[in-house]
């Protein structure tokens, strides 16, 4: 499906926006407030096989790291055909590993790597939204950032490897097995807490791209929210809405947001 709305001109980069990230990488991000392809893709020798080691060395990763172009080559063979998990309007992404023969001090953790396509749907401005957004925010029902690339023209994106794919592969595949209605229902919850809680944050967030395809299922079928490069911050104080162009993805977008270009908080 095409997106509502062609794609802005993509932003050149900029010293203070490559400064900013380097801040980003430094700083802790922000959680939840208390009150408030398949396992067989990882066939690699590489590859951890107790899930519980890699989701325990996940929670460690609390700052957004900067990768470089070299290190990500690495890890995903030089971006091989056959690491690659899949592919959307961002571009391709490969699986991989990164340990302590990547750089030092980094945990055992599978990790999915998104690599921008210079020539397709989305760019830089999608892509130091995504980073803004996800390398701040931490939540259970959030894909989490590992880290990012920015070096000359390329964007790459890392994220913690979510084992099950997404939503949209469980229920329009027919290859595989139909979820439980107790699944459809864990995982409806769990998507509504991510969407909760950005709309709650300090700073609401209006995600504006909510779909099967971007809702990813972890080992136990967790649901995370994925693909921030159309998210928008949401109004503050007094104001019900912000007014911006149409962005989504047809058949998606709330109907009113469609029809007025104002999405709110119940969009």
């Amino acid at each position: 499906m095409g997106n509502c709305g062609t794609r802005e001109e993509s932003a050149v980069v900029t010293n203070a926006q490559v400064q900013q990230l380097h801040i980003l990488s430094s700083l802790p991000v922000k959680t939840e407030k208390k009150h408030s392809r398949s396992v067989s893709d990882l066939s690699d020798s590489s590859t951890p096989r107790n899930l519980e080691d890699s989701r325990s060395n996940a929670v460690l990763y609390t700052h957004v790291i900067a990768f470089t172009l070299y290190e990500l080559e690495t890890i995903t063979k030089s971006f091989r055909s056959d690491y690659i998990l899949g592919e959307g309007g961002f571009g391709t992404v490969y699986k991989g590993y990164i340990d302590e023969n990547v750089r030092v001090g980094l945990k055992s953790l599978p990790v999915a790597v998104k690599v921008l396509n210079k020539e397709g749907l989305q760019g830089h401005r999608e892509w130091l939204t995504e980073v803004n957004f996800l390398g701040q925010l931490r939540h259970p029902n959030l894909v989490k950032l590992i880290g990012y690339c920015c070096e000359d023209d390329h964007r790459l994106l890392v994220y913690e490897f979510m084992f099950r794919g997404s939503l949209e592969n469980h229920l329009f595949r027919k290859a595989t097995v139909p979820l439980s209605w107790a699944t459809r229902m864990m995982i409806a919850l769990g998507a509504a807490k991510g969407l909760a809680f950005l709309h709650n944050a300090e700073r609401p967030v209006i995600y504006r791209d909510f779909k099967t395809s971007n809702i990813l299922l972890d080992s136990d079928y967790t649901a995370k929210l994925s693909d921030f490069g159309l998210a928008k911050a949401g109004p503050q104080g007094d104001e019900t809405h912000v007014s911006t162009r149409v962005m989504g993805t047809y058949g998606y977008a709330a109907p009113e947001y469609v029809m007025t270009g104002m999405p709110s908080i119940l969009s």
